[in-house]
């Protein structure tokens, strides 16, 4: 499950004060926006692939554009259509819309198109994971009456550009799952031509094979040393590495550690994280290839709002 998409380079221009906050305001308020563009050359039809069978009608790119409304207004299939339907005719186009069956069909081997930016230098990532219910009782019921019947999770691995607020990598995972194993996986998601910087995540990453994946990309990490952590033999760079940072966290103490590597900087993962929960706290479909499909479809609004324009954040005190 690769992140696949387009991708755009950021723009690093300094901004009077005044100027700025105006920019962010426009982009907040621009967030809210009900308008929407439909780009009249857009390939609304598949191409012919030359394959036995009866060829797909609607292109990805049409089944993702119904997709998106589905997961941002939180609508059912049938519902979506519908809407679908309204904005075509309001927009004063005749094209064909995708009934619920087509949209159910096609959202399990769909390809999600994620746009994200690039910034110049290294990219330097934030790592965390989340679960998503998919299935059981709500969290209110299940304190007030109760759980009733089993409750099922997956769990949803990102990482996050540090300097555009853009996620560059995710994973899709059962609940069972741990949080380590699938770090080299979102590292691999990060084209070759581009250069790592840092990788900051929680102690669940104090690993050798999570230290092996970062040193073979060049990258520094910055993961807290457990606290039950041992010394490892310094038989390969990323032990040495790691041991570094153990002497470091036990001379100077692990709060102080924390503030000098720039630790704290993983809330802005967890604030994300929130983000991709604001779309719905639990997964409309059951079936996993489905289930990865509307995640990268969140991630996809996600990395468009935060292209619109995101706020600053600055030290009070």
């Amino acid at each position: 499950m690769r992140l696949e998409g387009l991708h755009e380079q950021a723009e690093a221009r300094p901004l009077p004060h005044h100027e700025l906050v105006c920019l962010q305001r426009c982009a907040l308020r621009k967030r809210g926006s009900l308008l929407i563009w439909l780009d009249k050359e857009m390939a609304r039809h598949a191409p012919h692939e030359g394959r036995a069978g009866r060829p797909p009608v609607f292109s990805n790119v049409a089944i993702q554009f119904c997709l998106s409304i589905k997961v941002l207004f939180k609508l059912p299939l049938r519902q979506t259509a519908g809407m679908i339907a309204s904005l075509l005719h309001l927009a004063g186009l005749d094209w064909p819309v995708p009934d619920y069956s087509t949209l159910c069909r096609r959202q399990k081997t769909l390809k999600v198109q994620i746009p994200y930016r690039r910034a110049d230098g290294p990219v330097n990532l934030l790592v965390d994971s989340t679960g998503i219910k998919f299935l059981g009782d709500g969290e209110w019921q299940a304190r007030k009456h109760g759980v009733q019947g089993r409750r099922q999770w997956r769990k949803v691995h990102l990482a996050m550009d540090t300097a555009t607020s853009d996620i560059r990598a995710v994973e899709f995972t059962p609940s069972r799952e741990g949080d380590s194993p699938v770090l080299p996986d979102l590292l691999g998601q990060i084209p070759q031509d581009e250069d790592i910087g840092t990788v900051t995540a929680d102690g669940a990453y104090d690993t050798r094979r999570c230290h092996s994946a970062i040193i073979a990309r060049g990258g520094t990490a910055i993961i807290p040393i457990r606290k039950n952590g041992r010394p490892w033999k310094e038989d390969c760079p990323a032990a040495r590495a790691r041991n570094e940072t153990l002497r470091a966290t036990r001379h100077y103490g692990r709060a102080f550690w924390k503030r000098w590597a720039g630790y704290h900087a993983r809330s802005r993962a967890e604030a994300k994280m929130r983000c991709l929960k604001s779309f719905g706290e639990r997964f409309a479909a059951r079936d996993p290839d489905r289930q990865t499909a509307e995640i990268h479809i969140r991630v996809a609004l996600i990395n468009r709002f935060n292209a619109l324009g995101s706020a600053e954040i600055v030290r009070a005190a």
